[in-house]
């Protein structure tokens, strides 16, 4: 891409697209080898391809500790959750190699430091709580005591779970530098669109060049609707609703680690480095359960100064197909009563759907729900 092309987009976060892939080291079936976790691969295919830039590899301590207690790099660069490598030995040699659960080696370590943490802590700070009810928490509790740090090279990148919607931050860019956008609002989402997402993604694109829908496809909870259920529900929308020219749909390989707040804000990061200016911030994002405030979300970004990030946050109250307006509203615009409002809760919407029945089209597309409906039959 030409340097005027790349004036045009947000810089990557820290100021450079970190590439983190190169070449088979010739020794690499000798090295001790790590086996990642499905969140550790995802991780790894996130450095490779600069989606976390800056970092260049699993965190160091000095990373790890800021990170912990101040949402920021060692170097002061905000940063919301740590990107460690957790491991049962302490490598014996200055370099190991990271596999996958078939044994696959994908990249080789550097090591360059190996340190003890405190579970109780990160969970604590990262996720608000010490309950291993939480997912992310349960996960932390569950992994290994030891962090190894170190760049890494990856050799060999996973084969992406929807390679049609596989775009990695430098893709994203070219493809936006192509169509000449410059202010670009990113949709972070691990759920079908239903109509309240419809409507603030199209309220934030009334404001911006174009919009990235950017579902997650990493692991997520058993109970979350799978991602290739999600993923066709996103074609039929769009292809229905949406104005093609203003629009692209690419997926995002992170896992989920429902982190709530700081969550909220790594995933506003890695959008940044995919070209994104703007990022959505709706009730409860990258929540679970009640462990988090509706809109802790997004009053977390309070804790930075204005435009740190560079992204810049755009929020957003739950909303609702109003019977008097007529239309969607949400709390800011829409004067009428809760009776007034069209709203189904998770359970109810799973209820419908198993039974066969439509969700009212005030709350969800027809064809989104046929969808659904399709995937639950087949369950």
């Amino acid at each position: 891409m030409s340097a005027v092309t790349t004036d045009q987009l947000i810089k990557p976060h820290g100021g450079e697209l970190v590439d983190r892939t190169g070449e088979r080291p010739d020794d690499v079936e000798s090295l001790e080898t790590v086996t990642l976790s499905p969140r550790e691969l995802a991780d790894l295919d996130m450095l490779a391809s600069g989606a976390l830039s800056p970092l260049t590899g699993f965190m160091s301590s000095a990373d790890y500790e800021r990170v912990v207690d101040d949402m920021r790099l060692a170097s002061g660069l905000p940063w919301a959750l740590p990107v460690c490598l957790a491991v049962a030995n302490d490598p014996s040699g200055d370099r190991i190699a990271l596999a996958d659960e078939s044994g696959r080696p994908l990249a080789v370590l550097e090591v360059e430091e190996i340190y003890s943490y405190d579970k109780e802590r990160e969970a604590e700070r990262c996720f608000r709580t010490t309950d291993d009810a939480h997912p992310g928490v349960a996960r932390l509790y569950g992994q290994p005591d030891r962090y190894v740090a170190g760049a890494v090279t990856v050799f060999e990148r996973q084969e992406p779970s929807f390679p049609e919607l596989h775009k990695d931050p430098r893709d994203t860019r070219t493809v936006f530098a192509e169509r000449g956008w410059k202010r670009v609002v990113g949709f972070q989402t691990r759920n079908p669109i239903h109509r309240a997402h419809e409507y603030l993604t199209k309220c934030a694109l009334e404001t911006v060049d174009g919009l990235l829908i950017h579902p997650l496809v990493g692991e997520t909870k058993s109970d979350d609707v799978p991602a290739t259920t999600r993923v066709k529900a996103y074609d039929v929308l769009i292809n229905g609703y949406y104005p093609q020219d203003r629009v692209v749909v690419s997926a995002f390989p992170a896992a989920m680690r429902y982190a709530g707040p700081r969550e909220a804000i790594w995933h506003a990061i890695c959008r940044k480095n995919y070209g994104c200016s703007h990022f959505i911030v709706g009730r409860d994002h990258a929540g679970v359960g009640d462990y988090y405030g509706t809109y802790d979300a997004q009053l977390i970004f309070d804790e930075f100064e204005p435009h740190e990030l560079d992204i810049e946050p755009m929020f957003f109250e739950h909303s609702f197909w109003c019977k008097v307006c007529g239309q969607m509203a949400t709390p800011k615009t829409c004067p009428h009563s809760g009776d007034d409002h069209v709203f189904l809760s998770g359970t109810k919407v799973r209820e419908l759907l198993s039974q066969g029945e439509l969700p009212p089209a005030e709350f969800s597309r027809p064809e989104v729900a046929e969808v659904l409906i399709e995937a639950y039959r087949s369950n």
